[in-house]
C-alpha cells in the first residue's frame, strides 16, 4: 500500500493543517489524522522494524505528533512528511533492532521483517540471494542514506517531502539517494541494471 496519494485527504476534505490547527482547541479532532495515516505508517514501520515493534512505534508517532501539534507549520497542508519525519526519528532509536534484522537476513536469506518483500526478481538472481545481498547493503548504509532511500521507496515520499520530513536541503536528499542507489547496484553485482536501480522500489510492491 502506498502512503500517498491514496490515503491523502481529498480536496473536498479538511486538509491536515486545518485539522491540526483545530485540534489545539478540540483535541478529539486529532483522531482524524490517525485515521488518515496510521495504516500506511504501520506498514512502513513494520517493514523496517518488524511486526513486534510496529504497533508501539506507530502509537509513539501519533503521541509525539499530538504533543507537537501546536507547533505544526500550517503553511503545509499535508502532514504526511511531518509524520514520517517523526517516524524516522523513532526508528533511529531502534537502530540496533533494524540492523540486527538486516544481519540475519543477509546471513540466512530469511527473516520475519522481510516477509512482505517481493520475490519478483530476475532469473539471474534468486529471491534468497537478492534478499541477502540487499539486506547486507542496507545494513552498510549510514542512517541518513537509509532513511532517504526507504522514505522514497517504501513510504513513496517525493524528494521534496523527504527534505521536509528530515529537515534537510533538497540537494542533500538527491545526493544521499544517488549514493544509496549506487551501493544497492554494487551489492547486486550489476548483473541486471534494471533490477539494481529499481530493486528497492520492487521490494515495496511485494
Amino acid at each position: 500500500m502506498h502512503a500517498s496519494p491514496g490515503n491523502a485527504p481529498s480536496a473536498a476534505a479538511t486538509d491536515d493543517a486545518t485539522l491540526i490547527a483545530r485540534s489545539v482547541a478540540e483535541p478529539e479532532i486529532f483522531a482524524q489524522l490517525y485515521d488518515r495515516y496510521a495504516t500506511d505508517l504501520h506498514h512502513y514501520v513494520q517493514r523496517r522494524l518488524g511486526v513486534g515493534l510496529a504497533d508501539d512505534v506507530v502509537g509513539e508517532i501519533f503521541l509525539a505528533a499530538f504533543r507537537q501539534r501546536d507547533r505544526y507549520d500550517t503553511a503545509r497542508p499535508h502532514a504526511r512528511p511531518w509524520l514520517y519525519g517523526i517516524a524516522a526519528n523513532l526508528i533511529s532509536n531502534h537502530r540496533k533492532t533494524e540492523l540486527r534484522a538486516y544481519r540475519a537476513l543477509a546471513r540466512t536469506g530469511q527473516d520475519p521483517v522481510a516477509e512482505s518483500w517481493s520475490d519478483r526478481v530476475d532469473g539471474q538472481v534468486t529471491a534468497e540471494a537478492f534478499r541477502g545481498r540487499l539486506a547486507a547493503a542496507l545494513r552498510r548504509l549510514n542512517d541518513g542514506d537509509r532513511h532517504v532511500l526507504l522514505l522514497v521507496a517504501w513510504a513513496d515520499l517525493s524528494y521534496d517531502e523527504v527534505a521536509t520530513a528530515l529537515a534537510i536541503p533538497l540537494g542533500t536528499v538527491r545526493s544521499r539517494l544517488n549514493r544509496a542507489r549506487k551501493k544497492m547496484r554494487a551489492a547486486l553485482g550489476g548483473t541486471n541494471p534494471t533490477l539494481t536501480t529499481e530493486a528497492i522500489e520492487e521490494i515495496s510492491r511485494g
